[in-house]
């Protein structure tokens, strides 16, 4: 019998960092705030502090890098999957809770051993991201996917579920036209509907199902993407703090029902995933950013682990997967 997970007293441990965006909020101080997927060490900064901190970021309007870098003549990438009978444990137990109803959607993700001949600085200066964090030298995130945006009174999420490689003969009719991956992303937007639904009034789908393609060192990948919008009450600024923490963990990388489903992912994965999956913002005072911590290499030592994943329905193949998580384990420089 599953066990619910109770965030209530890791919110107890972030209940300063909550206070201090409502202060900053309803006083217009822009800050910069990163959320790891646990939420037991979420931190904020000032803008002027991040350069002391050594903290580089490329988020909407707030762009602060590190001094400019050449990159290799030759670009030397290389990574170590977990063996696929470790992701089949793994998978197997995932898809007995599905199987059983615990669960509609989950994100299973591990860790890959990677080596290459790029510093943290090079690929944070170098590659091609939407969303760009490089925190203290211990983990880098070049992530495609956003969390949520909030512009005068109006809330966007866009969750991003559904890849494929771009090189597969008619691969966006076979991704579009996909049962998997058609009930991953239904799944995936009504839960994020229901977030949204927490903190704001007038909830809809406004975009579903498009395409964005991520060019990558090895190959250019396809993802599907939806926009879900609502509106906020007018002093939200005041909440900012309590707005972002009720939606967390983000739904794109847990799953559905959220609850049950975070219990699942315990069971499942076999290590912490500390900030990857977790979520990074800024406030410029008026209106807010953020993104899910997702392509996400991480120090441990003298060795470089790159966290990633993919979600797992009742249609899903294991092979498949496992090819999406290796997929996923890439450096957006060409």
């Amino acid at each position: 019998m599953l066990k619910l997970i109770s965030f209530a007293p890791k919110m107890q441990r972030n209940k300063d960092i909550l206070k201090l965006m409502n202060d900053y909020g309803k006083k217009s101080i822009p800050f910069l705030f990163v959320i790891d997927y646990e939420l037991t060490n979420a931190k904020i900064f000032r803008i002027e502090e991040l350069p002391d901190e050594n903290i580089f970021v490329d988020i909407g309007n707030l762009k602060i890098y590190p001094e400019l870098t050449q990159l290799p003549q030759n670009v030397s990438f290389k990574k170590y999957p977990i063996p696929y009978q470790s992701y089949r444990e793994s998978f197997e137990i995932a898809r007995k809770y599905i199987y059983r109803g615990d669960s509609f959607l989950l994100n299973l993700t591990f860790p890959t051993r990677i080596e290459m001949n790029l510093t943290f600085n090079d690929i944070f200066i170098h590659s091609k991201a939407k969303f760009k964090l490089l925190y203290k030298d211990k983990f880098i995130v070049f992530s495609p996917e956003p969390f949520v945006k909030i512009s005068g009174n109006k809330i966007s999420s866009y969750p991003m579920k559904g890849t494929v490689d771009a090189s597969i003969a008619d691969a966006e009719k076979k991704i579009m036209e996909d049962i998997k991956e058609i009930s991953e992303h239904n799944t995936i937007v009504d839960l994020i509907r229901n977030d949204l639904s927490m903190v704001a009034k007038k909830v809809r789908v406004t975009k579903f199902r498009y395409i964005e393609k991520i060019k990558t060192h090895e190959k250019e990948l396809l993802q599907t993407s939806s926009e879900v919008s609502g509106i906020l009450p007018d002093k939200w600024h005041q909440n900012i703090g309590n707005i972002i923490f009720k939606m967390l963990p983000a739904g794109s990388i847990s799953g559905a029902p959220k609850k049950m489903t975070l219990q699942v992912i315990r069971e499942s994965e076999n290590y912490e995933r500390g900030y990857f999956t977790g979520i990074f913002g800024y406030f410029d005072g008026k209106e807010l950013e953020s993104a899910v911590m997702i392509r996400f290499i991480e120090k441990q030592g003298d060795e470089l682990y790159f966290k990633s994943g993919g979600g797992i329905t009742y249609f899903s193949n294991p092979e498949q997967e496992y090819n999406e998580l290796k997929d996923k384990v890439y450096v957006p420089v060409t």
